[in-house]
């Protein structure tokens, strides 16, 4: 048996600087769930519109979005350690003012500060655990690094329902500060020390057209199902704006020699192919996830506790396959694993284009699972795939390219999911777009009409789901070129050979 086919395991010191990662992400996957659950509570605290609360949520998101890209160069002038660490306290801080709150825009104000420390710590965590654990032994490394992603949708409106019944809207902020102690503390003594390198200059330029731009696009489709669809001022004119900038960012990185985004990454065809397959799944499964808990509340009246508890099956699934696709992955390559992963979400995506106003119950939770099944030989076998190739010396740049490609398609997938489903939805009720979900939620709420309403509702998820089924059948193509092989255990010693492949 070949070198590359026995990868070596996973020693203690290497365990160690994941559990530290795992402990501080998991904070910021938390937090993008864990306040959606308590707006509605928020709104009536502050005494302020939806609209404007809705803004705790956003600007935490438009924060990540603007922090993400300036990580590659931060991580290679003052360290991945110290950028780590850095990226917590500011986190821990952001949501220690944010409990401490007087009025909704501190609040905002202080989600901000937030989304700044955890658009850091994801990028930062990532670079960490690449360079520590090396391509040949990032399969299961990036296994890992999944308990956080899976906890985040499945645990964070369970928790912020509970937080919010028993201790009060300002523990939904408070609850971070220990955590993150703990995790500072963990990195301090764990994590191995890197000296910062000699970076080129900063791309200050690059990054007032990047970041900017990337908050803009992210802001402009997340507002989509809000506003009723794309022809909303305030919604196409900051997608403009953003593709805009982002546009003359690209058009000056390829002339310069430090953007701050390294674009000569896509060179190498491995981490081509799975930017291509991440951006697609993406799409289609954040999309579909978000969507299945709405299907719960609105056409089966489940509240929204009991609704994320629905989806709970869903890691269940994926925690039990994720271990074994990342030892795969480290064998064989990810396309013998992404592929049977993507099938399996296909297969359960099809059983959902079936549901209905009285789907049985243990129906869709088997659906549930088998989808966390697939997840779990898909999202982080492909994030796998895009750094295995990877020199080391890049390892900061690709992270940060890797995060802001999750960010901006799980962005459009949830905007492009919303808006079919408002769309089914006007049809079955024969309104416009942008009052289908009030017109199903005010005829289900009717018991006149409850029984005619459950049954449109339901056959607008069905066909819903027959769309996000078509976007994960397309991974399929990108995903049937990602490498299939495993990456060499020798790359580490000869890192640059890998860019240009």
């Amino acid at each position: 048996m070949s070198t590359a086919s026995k990868p070596s395991s996973l020693d203690s010191t290497l365990l160690k600087v994941v559990a530290v990662v795992v402990v501080g992400s998991v904070m910021t996957t938390l937090d993008m769930t864990v306040v959606n659950v308590a707006l509605q509570p928020l709104t009536l605290r502050f005494q302020t519109s939806l609209d404007t609360i809705q803004w705790v949520a956003t600007g935490y998101l438009l924060a990540l979005g603007m922090a993400i890209p300036v990580t590659g160069w931060a991580g290679d002038r003052f360290g991945t350690k110290r950028l780590f660490m850095l990226s917590i306290v500011l986190f821990v801080l952001g949501s220690a003012l944010a409990g401490a709150a007087w009025d909704v825009g501190s609040l905002i104000i202080f989600r901000v500060v937030q989304g700044l420390g955890g658009g850091i710590l994801m990028p930062a965590g990532l670079t960490i655990v690449t360079r520590a654990a090396g391509p040949h032994r990032i399969g299961r490394v990036m296994a890992g690094l999944g308990v956080p992603l899976l906890l985040g949708p499945i645990a964070g409106p369970v928790l912020g329902g509970w937080l919010v019944d028993v201790a009060g809207w300002r523990w939904l902020f408070f609850v971070n500060a220990p955590i993150g102690v703990v995790a500072v503390l963990l990195a301090w003594r764990f994590l191995p020390r890197d000296e910062p390198r000699p970076a080129e200059r900063f791309d200050f330029p690059g990054m007032l057209m990047l970041s900017p731009g990337s908050a803009a696009l992210i802001y402009g489709i997340s507002t989509i199902p809000h506003r009723g669809g794309v022809t909303a001022t305030s919604v196409w004119l900051p997608v403009v704006l953003g593709l805009v900038l982002i546009a003359g960012f690209l058009v000056r990185a390829a002339k310069i020699t430090n953007p701050l985004v390294d674009l000569s990454l896509f060179r190498n065809r491995a981490f081509r192919t799975a930017m291509g397959t991440l951006s697609l799944f993406q799409i289609s499964f954040l999309g579909t996830m978000m969507v299945v808990p709405t299907y719960f509340m609105l056409v089966r009246g489940e509240s929204a506790l009991t609704a994320g508890l629905m989806v709970a099956p869903q890691g269940v699934g994926a925690l039990l396959t994720m271990p074994v696709a990342g030892r795969l992955v480290d064998r064989v390559g990810p396309r013998k694993v992404v592929i049977p992963g993507l099938v399996l979400i296909a297969v359960s995506f099809a059983l959902l284009t079936q549901v209905g106003a009285s789907t049985p119950y243990w129906t869709l939770l088997l659906t549930v699972f088998v989808t966390g099944l697939g997840m779990g030989m898909t999202l982080m076998p492909i994030n796998s795939a895009a750094l295995q190739m990877v020199p080391p010396t890049l390892a900061s740049r690709a992270s940060a390219l890797l995060n802001i490609v999750l960010q901006t398609a799980g962005a459009i997938g949830a905007a492009v999911v919303s808006i079919i489903l408002a769309s089914r939805l006007a049809d079955r009720f024969g309104v416009p777009a942008s009052a289908g979900q009030l017109t199903a939620t005010a005829a289900l709420a009717d018991p006149a009409t409850h029984e005619a309403a459950a049954a449109a509702s339901g056959g607008a998820f069905a066909s819903t789901f027959a769309w996000t089924l078509l976007l994960v059948l397309l991974c399929l193509l990108p995903a049937a070129f990602l490498p299939n092989r495993a990456a060499p255990p020798s790359q580490d010693r000869d890192p640059a050979a890998a860019v240009h492949r």
